[in-house]
C-alpha cells in the first residue's frame, strides 16, 4: 500500500521501496520486506509496500525510496523547501491545462508580480523528450563524424600499405606477367587483398564494439545489443573502404612493365 494523508500528516516514518530496493536488501523479491524497518540516513522507516517496477518517464521506480514529505522535511533535511515537484496529468490534452495552472499557482506562492520572470521551471513530457532527441540528434552527428575520419584515416592507411605490397612484390607481378598473367588478373587480386584486409578490420572493430556493449549492459544498467543488422552493415562499409582506397595501388599494380618489373632490385 501507499502512504495515506494522515500518515503524512502525522510525519510518519515509513516508506514505499523500488523492487530493486527489495533485492540489494533481502537478496530477491521477498514479500516479508513489507513491515521491515530500513534505515535512511540513520533515521529508521518502517516498509509498508513495495512498487511495481515501471518507469515514470523522470525516474525508474525500481530503485527509489518514497517517504511522506513531512518526514524528510523533519528527520532528514530539516527544512521545509521543496526542490522538485512530479505531477501527472489526467490526460495528455490535459497536460498544457495543468502546466498553466501549476505555473499561475507557484507564481501566487512564490508572490511574484505579473512583470517578474518565473523563479522556477516547469518541463512536462513533450519537453523532455524534445531534449532527449535534440541530445540523441546531436550524439548521433557527432560519433558520426568520428566514424567517417575513422574510415577516412583507416582506407588511407589500407591504401597505403597496398600502396608498399605492390612496390615489395614488383618482381612478383613481373613474373606474373611474365608467364601470361593479365592486367585485369592483377588488378583483381590487389583489390581482393585490399578488402580481405579492410574486412579484418571490420571484424575486429565488431568484436570491440560487442564487448564495448556488453560491458555497457553489466556495469552501466542500460540494454546495449550488437545487432545483426550493425554488423552486416559493419562489413559492408569495410569491404567499401577495401574498394575504394584498393584501386589505386591495385591500377598501379596492373600498370607495371613486366620487363622493369624483373629488373627491379
Amino acid at each position: 500500500r501507499f502512504f495515506t494523508d494522515q500518515e503524512v500528516a502525522d510525519y510518519k516514518r515509513v516508506a514505499v521501496v523500488g523492487s530493486r530496493v527489495v533485492e540489494s536488501i533481502m537478496g530477491s523479491m521477498d514479500p516479508g520486506i513489507i513491515g521491515r524497518s530500513i534505515k535512511i540516513e540513520n533515521v529508521p522507516f518502517q516498509v509498508i509496500g513495495v512498487l511495481k517496477g515501471s518507469s515514470t518517464g523522470f525516474y525508474y521506480e525500481d530503485d527509489i525510496i518514497l517517504i511522506p514529505i513531512t518526514a524528510a522535511q523533519l528527520r532528514l533535511t530539516g527544512s521545509k523547501e521543496v526542490q522538485e515537484i512530479n505531477v501527472q496529468a489526467v490526460s495528455a490534452e490535459a497536460m498544457q491545462s495543468a502546466q498553466e495552472e501549476i505555473t499561475s499557482l507557484l507564481r501566487k506562492a512564490h508572490k511574484l508580480a505579473p512583470d517578474q520572470e518565473n523563479d522556477f521551471e516547469i518541463s512536462n513530457q513533450e519537453d523532455i523528450l524534445k531534449a532527449m532527441e535534440e541530445a540523441t540528434r546531436t550524439m548521433t552527428m557527432l560519433l558520426g563524424g568520428i566514424a567517417a575520419i575513422s574510415l577516412l584515416v583507416g582506407g588511407i592507411g589500407i591504401m597505403n600499405i597496398m600502396l608498399v605490397s605492390v612496390t615489395e612484390r614488383t618482381r612478383e607481378i613481373g613474373i606474373r606477367k611474365a608467364v601470361g598473367a593479365k592486367e585485369s588478373n592483377i588488378l583483381v587480386q590487389f583489390l581482393i587483398e585490399a578488402v580481405i584486409l579492410s574486412v579484418i578490420g571490420g571484424g575486429v572493430g565488431i568484436l570491440f564494439g560487442w564487448g564495448g556493449s556488453t560491458l555497457a549492459s553489466r556495469f552501466l544498467g542500460f540494454p546495449a545489443v550488437v545487432t545483426l543488422s550493425s554488423v552486416v552493415l559493419a562489413v559492408t562499409f569495410s569491404a567499401l573502404i577495401g574498394i575504394v582506397f584498393g584501386v589505386f595501388p591495385a591500377r598501379k599494380a596492373s600498370a607495371l612493365n613486366p620487363i622493369e618489373s624483373l629488373r627491379y632490385e
